[in-house]
C-alpha cells in the first residue's frame, strides 16, 4: 500500500490514490494528495470546496451535486471542474473513499451523481 509523507506525517492511500482512512485527512494531507494528482497549489477556494465535499459526504455518505458545491461556496457553477480538472480528482483530494464504477464513470464524464 502506498504511503504519502507530509509535515512529518504519513498517510496510506490505495493503488489508485484514494485515502485509506477518511479520518486521516487534514489540509496537509489534502496538499499531499493534490501534489500526487499534479495540482501544485491548494488555494483557499479549493480548500473550501474540499471541506464542503467532505462534510456533505460525512453527513449523507454520498458525493454532492456539483452545482450545489459551487453554490454553497459562492463560486461559478463549474467551479469543481475549473479548480480540479474533474470531480474525481476533487473526490480523491477530499479524502473520500473510492467510489463504485457507476459514480466514477459519471464523474469522468463531467456529470454529477444524484
Amino acid at each position: 500500500m502506498p504511503v504519502l509523507e507530509y509535515e512529518k506525517k504519513k498517510i496510506n492511500v490505495d493503488d489508485e490514490g484514494y485515502l485509506v482512512n477518511f479520518d486521516g485527512w487534514d489540509e496537509g494531507a489534502a496538499r499531499a494528495l493534490a501534489a500526487r494528482e499534479g495540482i501544485d497549489e491548494l488555494t483557499e477556494d479549493r480548500i473550501a470546496i474540499l471541506k464542503f465535499i467532505r462534510e456533505y459526504y460525512k453527513t449523507y455518505n454520498f458525493f454532492p451535486i456539483l452545482n450545489a458545491v459551487c453554490k454553497r461556496v459562492s463560486e461559478p457553477k463549474n467551479c469543481v471542474q475549473e479548480k480540479f480538472m474533474n470531480a474525481l480528482v476533487a473526490w480523491k483530494i477530499a479524502g473520500l473513499p473510492r467510489p463504485g464504477e457507476p459514480i466514477i464513470s459519471l464523474l469522468e464524464a463531467g456529470q454529477s451523481p444524484g
